[in-house]
């Protein structure tokens, strides 16, 4: 059973893994961690001051050493940042560790879902967003089909629909 699992997902900005992940956790009775929220509790700051401070290298060996502990945990679901697959350790660790669902979304969808949201450091200061999401697609899609065990598309599904399909599939 999902219970016993740990459950990793990982895609894009905007593709729901911090919403999603955190719904499944609470539907399965397990612990939920996002890998950002836990480098922000842990630095005491929001990312983007941590990607100021410590520049994209700085940020992700905080993320390298925060998944490797997390994922040594066992029954958890963990939403992963955009960007950590791009690093093989992580990739690895994530391959290894438990089941890794790539949530898949369009373009249009994640500039729809992060329209307002002024959080993300690829993000800040930047005017053409679809330009940055499309230079990230290229770059980061190949990357989380390579290590996904289950790909599902977020985009014209609900929440609780998408949850639903996942622990299904688990089951």
């Amino acid at each position: 059973m999902a219970e016993k699992r740990n459950i990793f997902l990982i895609g894009p900005i905007g593709a729901g893994k911090s919403t999603i992940g955190r719904q499944l956790a609470e539907q399965l009775n397990i612990e939920f961690f996002d890998s950002d929220k836990e480098i922000e509790r842990r630095t005491g700051a929001d990312l983007s001051w941590v990607f100021d401070v410590e520049g994209e290298n700085g940020f992700r060996y905080r993320e390298e050493k925060i998944i490797n502990e997390l994922t040594k945990k066992q029954g958890i679901v963990l939403a992963t940042g955009g960007g950590s697959v791009k690093s093989c350790e992580i990739s690895n660790l994530l391959a290894s560790r438990g089941i890794v669902i790539y949530l898949k979304t369009t373009i249009e969808k994640q500039l729809d879902r992060t329209s307002l949201d002024k959080r993300r450091p690829l993000l800040q200061g930047k005017t053409n967003q679809r330009d940055i999401f499309t230079v990230l697609a290229k770059e980061r899609n190949p990357l989380y089909e390579k290590i996904a065990d289950i790909t599902i598309c977020t985009d014209k599904k609900s929440t609780k629909i998408v949850i639903n399909k996942i622990i299904n599939i688990l089951k």
